[in-house]
């Protein structure tokens, strides 16, 4: 399983279009996409910082993902106007918190 896990800031003014334009990306609404989680969420409005959290099934499914057009079109047109540090995680030994 990979696991992203970040923030980026963004224009406060801005926050409506990037929630807008992520949700135009969303995988986990396509069958057979591989994404087990996916959402940002504003973790601060006053700031723009909206947190990202995705969970996948293995690299080859975020691979397809972060090579959709959709998701190019977003990370160009964004690029310019997001900062953050958002990390790649390999996971292995899933299991319940409550264990």
């Amino acid at each position: 399983m990979i696991i992203v896990l970040g923030h980026v800031r963004i224009d406060p003014s801005d926050a409506e279009a990037f929630c807008r334009d992520i949700r135009e990306i969303d995988p986990s609404n396509k069958p057979n996409s591989g994404c087990l989680f996916y959402s940002v969420a504003a973790v601060d409005p006053s700031i723009g910082r909206m947190l990202v959290a995705e969970r996948w099934r293995d690299q080859q499914s975020l691979t397809a993902h972060l090579q959709r057009p959709e998701t190019l079109a977003f990370v160009q047109a964004w690029s310019g106007r997001m900062q953050g540090d958002v990390r790649r995680y390999d996971a292995s030994n899933e299991r319940p918190l409550s264990d």
